[in-house]
Formats: C-alpha cells, sequence, structure tokens
C-alpha cells in the first residue's frame, strides 16, 4: 500500500515529479498532512496540469492569508502583554513566519504559541483574560491537570476572533523524563525588534526535535521533520549536537536528523545518514498515511498513542489520570 513518502519525495525534489504523477494522491495526501501550502510553494513555477496549477495556486493564497492571520494574533498578544515588562517568545509555526524563515512559507498555522517566563504566568494569564481572551477548557480537573503537571496554562481562545494561544513556560511538561533549560531558552531568544522574539535557530531545532519525539505521538510528523530540514537549510547545524545535550534532548535530535536526511536529503554530519535502531519504526509511524490521505496501520498509530502518554507523566500519575478521565 502506498504511503506518505510520495509526499515527502516531492517536498525533498520537486522538479522530479512528472505530468503523470499520480497528483490526486499527492494533493489529497499533502492536505491531509496540513502540508498543502508548503507544497505548493515548494512547486510554484514549474510546468503542472492546469487544474493542479490552479489548485495549488488557490493553496498559496489561503497560506498567505493564514500568515497574515498569525502575525496579526502575535501582535495582538504583543499588545496586551506590552504592559507587563515581560518577555515573549514566539513558537512553531507563528514564530517561523515571523523571522521570514523557509519553514514558514505555506506553512499551515494554528494556535499562537508563546513562551514566557514561569514568575510571569499569573499576569500573563490576567493580562490576556482582560484583552479578550476565555477559557477553551473551564473543567475544573482540566485547569488544574494543565496548572499542576503541564509546561504550558489551560489553552485560550479569543473571544470575538475565535483564535486561539498557548501560553508555555518551559516546552516540555514538567512530568516528563526530559527537563529542558527553559531559562536558556528565554535568555537566548533573538528579539524581532517588535517587543517579540524567536529562540535561537540552535533552539529552534531542538525544540522541534523535542516536540515530535518527546512529547507528541508523532501526528503531523512529517510537517515536523520538513520544519526541522527548513531550519538546517537556514541555519546549518553548527553547536547544534552541544545545545541539544545542554537540553537533554540529544537521542530526539540525532534522530530527527537522521529522519530528515532519510526523507529530505537534508545536509546532516556524517553519523546521523544512517538510521538507527528503532528509526524505521519512527518512519513507518511518520508516513502512515494512504495516497487518499487516510491515516493507515493502526497498531503503529495507537503504540505511538500509548507512548506519548508514558512519556508525559509516570506511571502511578498516568494511570490516575486516565481513571480519572474515563469516570468523567
Amino acid at each position: 500500500m502506498a504511503d506518505a513518502l510520495i509526499l515527502a519525495r516531492a517536498l525533498a525534489d520537486p522538479q522530479s515529479l512528472a505530468l503523470d504523477t499520480d497528483w490526486i494522491g499527492l494533493i489529497t495526501t499533502a492536505r491531509a498532512e496540513q502540508l498543502l501550502g508548503t507544497l505548493a510553494y515548494r512547486l510554484d513555477g514549474l510546468p503542472l496540469p492546469e487544474d493542479v496549477a490552479l489548485l495549488l495556486a488557490d493553496a498559496r493564497a489561503s497560506a498567505e492569508n493564514g500568515r497574515r492571520a498569525a502575525l496579526w494574533e502575535a501582535e495582538m498578544a504583543r499588545r496586551a502583554l506590552a504592559p507587563l515588562d515581560c518577555q515573549v517568545v514566539l513558537l512553531k509555526g507563528t514564530a517561523f513566519v515571523a523571522a521570514g524563515s523557509l519553514a514558514g512559507r505555506g506553512r499551515s498555522i494554528g494556535d499562537c504559541d508563546i513562551l514566557v517566563p514561569r514568575a510571569a504566568l499569573d499576569r500573563v494569564e490576567a493580562a490576556l483574560l482582560a484583552a479578550g481572551w476565555e477559557w477553551v477548557k473551564p473543567d475544573p480537573y482540566d485547569d488544574a491537570y494543565y496548572r499542576r503537571w503541564m509546561h504550558e496554562l489551560p489553552p485560550l481562545i479569543h473571544r470575538t476572533r475565535d483564535r486561539m494561544i498557548d501560553v508555555h513556560h518551559t516546552i516540555l511538561p514538567p512530568t516528563a523524563r526530559i527537563t529542558p533549560d527553559a531559562a536558556a531558552l528565554l535568555a537566548d531568544a533573538e528579539p524581532l525588534g517588535n517587543g517579540l522574539s524567536v529562540l535561537s535557530p540552535r533552539d529552534l531545532i531542538v525544540h522541534a526535535a523535542a516536540h515530535l519525539f518527546a512529547d507528541g505521538d508523532l501526528a503531523g510528523g512529517l510537517r515536523n521533520l520538513w520544519d526541522i530540514h527548513c531550519l538546517i537549510d537556514d541555519h546549518g547545524s553548527d553547536g547544534l549536537a552541544a545545545r541539544a545535550a545542554h537540553h537533554g534532548l540529544t537521542r530526539e535530535t540525532a534522530r530527527a536528523l537522521r529522519l530528515c536526511h532519510r526523507l529530505f536529503d537534508t545536509p546532516v554530519a556524517p553519523e546521523h545518514r544512517d538510521l538507527r535502531g528503532g528509526d524505521a519504526l519512527y518512519l513507518r509511524r511518520v508516513l502512515a498515511r494512504d495516497d487518499w490521505g487516510r491515516p493507515i496501520r493502526p497498531a503503529t498509530r495507537f503504540a505511538f498513542y500509548v507512548r506519548s502518554h508514558w512519556l508525559r507523566m509516570p506511571p502511578a500519575m498516568l494511570a490516575r489520570h486516565l481513571w480519572t478521565k474515563w469516570r468523567r
């Protein structure tokens, strides 16, 4: 059965696509992986069937609208938090477009993710609530769970713009087995000149690797690996190993580099050019989508879902949490 490798190859080498490519399969897979805008930019200017060219032009226009909306939401957050004189660091897709990174070209952007000092969380929360954001999860258990155990506040949504913001104080849950240096993330963040900052180039890559391999279930993993490929294309990887080690994310970052090299021919150090133990299973999960955009390999996907919860908290805590959620 075909999988999402068709999309990875198209992103890596768009000029290799022939006019008789399975365009339906490629486009539906890209849409399902939230990479349609990215693919549209990668194929821009190449000879394409007319209907495909029109569809991809629409995708580029939609991605541009998404970029503007993301930057406007970042500006609204900046205005709300400016009186606090508090450092505000953009994360993920919003950071990529704000910094003009290659990873931001056509990228699908959902929530506005920001990183602030943990000591400022109460003031940040109050300022956002006063500026029109409100809780998405008012349930008392969920609220207490986020505040006690997670690396972010419960998600907020703006009552009129219907846009969500996630306020982080670090990049992995405090209950996780890995504890990145949040103070170093903030200290080395690079100002954009408008009151907002983005993580340093090395921390951008380490954060993407952490989000992919130390926190989630690899849903959207192909997009995250493309982010890392683009960040390396923008900034190189000098000093990356030392930075990953500082945050306790050497294994995750190295795996990200190996998978990027395998999928996109990303230029990496020789020691990251060959797959190692377990990498094939991660690739199987990242590519688990057929040529109609439908999820495949349910056993693999479920295994990574269980793994994501296992990574986030110790077994006893996980059992209590799942039991509580099941009862509710």
